[in-house]
């Protein structure tokens, strides 16, 4: 007996239950997207950073989800009263586990963070995550029943906006608001509304007659090929988010919090793509060809003369693809006595997109190669419309015809793309793919509503517009090199080597004799703020200073070490490890046996023994990426301990787009630190050989050691105290104060 051929429901409970399904799967979804975030903002001052780490949770993630919906799916087998009270029942026992946090254990030296990572996340919000998971395919599946069979599918529309909202809300309302104490319990009361509206829905169920046998469905099964389709459109959006996210900021610009923007565009084309109203969904489906042609090669290329509008192209090719094949998905889908297994195929669709896109893709490949090769996906999957009558009179031929004019738009674009590649595109003028963009444009839109020419079109725009140019740099092997945290890029010039960590420069080494190669460039020329303290050190340590630095980026510091010293790096990524003692030749020539610690600096950091530093360098704020958990008080309070009591912490605050001084400053001012900053403008002589104005706060628990510093020279300057900013801790943090687009009069 299917779930919709229930007892008849009354009016009233059938006019009711469509608000209040709704705003019970709005709130679950909205709990579950604040989860993630929350849980990572507890976990990062005790587990740092380390990919090992954000890669089992991610894992742990997917599989609670998984988890959940396999557990939605296999609920149907019960009549819905049944159903309803065995999900109370979890729903209970899960808030044994209230309120949300992390258990109280600490990793242990010799654990293996792959192994011990996903048991503490699963034992600490494995039951909540998993009840709340299971929340939107379950209730669509009652409200089916609860409304008399009206079709459930446009609820998850729903689901949707409040995961959006979720999103959303933690970056810019509740990190904001209030500290992980007050958040946790924000997230525990909205636990307990989501009890009491399930418990809602469960009453407007009808009963069942007694004896009535399981719930059996009723329509004809998918065939295996069916289901196949649901998980790979599931697979391609889901994959390209985060493709989109890892290119925009490899090859187009770094901007903090940008990942929210491709994750919310994802989340709402399920909106618009399950919603009743189908009007906006068709038109989206019907353009999103011309927008994957038309953007594709263009996000490929890379330029970076509009970064901003690359930016939006990238997010506008990644919403079209999404709403279009999610509303095939939708189209797609089956009666809702089968709607369980439905979304259980989309979640697993949804998972191997993210373990193919954020997991496998940088072990695989030594570039964000993932992007065009899912475009490509979504080109091939997308339903195809011819857009004007011509269009489709020219292709309405027999098989004959139909291939001479497949042939000749093959022939089309392999002229073009020969002519863009050699040396005769010189003839269209300095810039020409502007010409060359147009031939192909014009080329594709006759193809569009013609899947095998417009994928010919489509290969041909990503390989002229950057895949050429990208397989020749990955073929010459050591160019480029990617990790979990970037690709990393080096450009060889005729007298310097650069690396490029995706569109921020990490360091550069002038090329000639060993006085060129040890010669400290960037951020880091003598007369920077680390320069002066670097050169201080015989004076101020003797000659067997101890030397910690965060960040060994390229080993540029290494070149200010003297016989004697003692110094330390402490680097999270093994691949700069590599680049440093390979194509870079800075460790090589100045500290041939350094001491590279490798992991997360704050837990390494907190091993060492108390004392064992005299000058510690923090260098790891030089891209969009702030690693919070070294910058709270806490985490200076580490520094103070490892460093003797007249030491010197120089910490890093150069940034593009966020004002750090007002972080270090309540950190000094409340940690019981002396502080001064300097901003460094090189000389013109400087400049020419590489050096670049950098931005450097010193710390001293001694005042002494400070003014002798500052007497060395430099336009010091007294660190000002930002109005209303509160500290940074293990507790509380936001870049949202910080953020220079929204606070023009912070500090430089």
């Amino acid at each position: 007996m299917s779930d919709t051929a229930a007892v008849p429901v009354a009016p009233r409970s059938r006019a009711l239950s469509g608000p209040l399904f709704v705003a019970t799967i709005l709130l679950g979804s909205f709990l579950l997207f604040l989860v993630q975030p929350m849980v990572a903002r507890m976990a990062l001052p005790r587990l740092g950073g380390a990919p090992a780490v954000w890669n089992s949770a991610m894992l742990v993630y997917q599989a609670l989800l998984l988890g959940g919906y396999a557990y939605a799916h296999w609920l149907g087998r019960v009549p819905v009263r049944q159903q309803a009270m065995i999900h109370l029942g979890v729903l209970a026992v899960a808030a044994l586990w209230l309120p949300l946090g992390l258990m109280k254990l600490e990793m242990p030296a010799d654990a293996e963070p792959a192994i011990w990572v996903p048991w503490l996340l699963g034992a600490s919000i494995g039951p909540l995550f998993f009840a709340i998971s299971a929340q939107a395919p379950l209730l669509q599946r009652w409200f089916a029943v609860a409304s008399g069979g009206r079709d459930p599918y446009a609820l998850y529309a729903a689901s949707n906006i409040g995961s959006f909202g979720g999103l959303i809300a933690y970056p810019l309302l509740v990190e904001p608001g209030l500290a992980l104490n007050g958040q946790s319990w924000l997230w525990t009361a909205g636990y307990g509304l989501v009890f009491a509206a399930v418990a809602a829905c469960a009453l407007l169920l009808p009963r069942r007659l007694v004896g009535e046998p399981h719930v059996v469905a009723t329509s004809a099964p998918p065939s295996p090929r069916r289901v196949a389709h649901w998980v790979l459109l599931a697979f391609v959006p889901s994959g390209l988010m985060l493709a989109t996210s890892s290119f925009l900021t490899t090859d187009i610009v770094a901007v903090p919090m940008l990942w929210v923007l491709p994750l919310g565009l994802y989340l709402l084309s399920f909106t618009i793509a399950f919603a009743t109203p189908r009007w906006a969904a068709d038109l989206l489906t019907k353009f999103a060809p011309v927008t994957i042609l038309m953007f594709g090669g263009l996000m490929i290329a890379g330029s970076h003369e509009s970064p901003m509008l690359n930016a939006i192209m990238a997010l506008g090719l990644l919403f079209m693809a999404a709403v279009a094949l999610h509303t095939r998905m939708y189209d797609l889908r089956p009666e809702p006595d089968r709607l369980t297994g439905f979304y259980l195929a989309m979640s697993v669709g949804g998972a191997l997109g993210g373990v193919f896109a954020g997991l496998i893709a940088p072990i695989l490949f030594d570039w964000t190669w993932e992007y065009p090769i899912l475009i490509l996906a979504a080109g091939l999957l997308v339903r195809q419309s011819f857009l004007l009558p011509p269009v489709a009179r020219l292709w309405n031929a027999q098989e004959q015809g139909l291939r001479i004019r497949v042939l000749v738009v093959a022939l089309l674009v392999a002229i073009v793309v020969w002519f863009g590649l050699s040396e005769h595109a010189s003839m269209l003028g300095a810039e020409p793919l502007g010409a060359l963009y147009l031939m192909i444009a014009v080329i594709g839109l006759l193809t569009v509503g013609k899947r095998l020419p417009y994928m010919i079109v489509l290969f041909g725009a990503l390989f002229l517009f950057g895949g050429y140019r990208s397989l020749t740099m990955s073929w010459q092997g050591d160019i480029r090199t990617r990790s979990y945290f970037g690709v990393y890029t080096i450009t060889d010039m005729a007298s310097q080597r650069r690396l490029a960590h995706g569109t921020t420069l990490h360091g550069v080494q002038l090329k000639g004799g060993s006085d060129k190669l040890r010669t400290p460039t960037t951020y880091y020329v003598p007369g920077s703020a680390v320069g002066q303290a670097m050169q201080a050190l015989p004076d101020f340590y003797g000659p067997t200073a101890r030397v910690g630095v965060v960040g060994l980026g390229t080993g540029t510091l290494a070149c200010y070490a003297q016989p004697g010293q003692s110094w330390r790096f402490y680097e999270i990524d093994p691949a700069v490890v590599k680049l440093a003692s390979g194509p870079f030749r800075f460790l090589e020539e100045c500290l041939p046996n350094a001491n590279i610690v490798l992991g997360d600096a704050r837990l390494r950091i907190a091993e060492a023994p108390p004392a064992s530093l005299d000058l510690l360098i923090l260098d790891a704020f030089s891209s969009d990426a702030v690693p919070m958990h070294l910058m709270t008080l806490e985490a200076f309070n580490s520094y103070a301990r490892v460093l003797n009591s007249s030491g010197l912490l120089v910490v890093h605050i150069s940034n593009r787009f966020l004002s750090l001084e007002p972080v270090v400053e309540a950190a000094a001012r409340l940690g019981g630190w002396h502080a001064a900053g300097l901003t460094y403008h090189p000389t013109m002589m400087e400049e020419f050989e590489e050096a670049a104005t950098s931005d450097w706060i010193a710390l001293s628990r001694s005042p002494e050691t400070l003014e002798r510093l500052k007497a060395r020279g430099g336009e010091w300057r007294q660190l000002r105290t930002t109005p209303g900013f509160t500290p940074w801790t293990d507790d509380y943090a936001t870049i949202l104060p910080v953020l220079r687009a929204l606070n023009d009069d912070l500090p430089d």
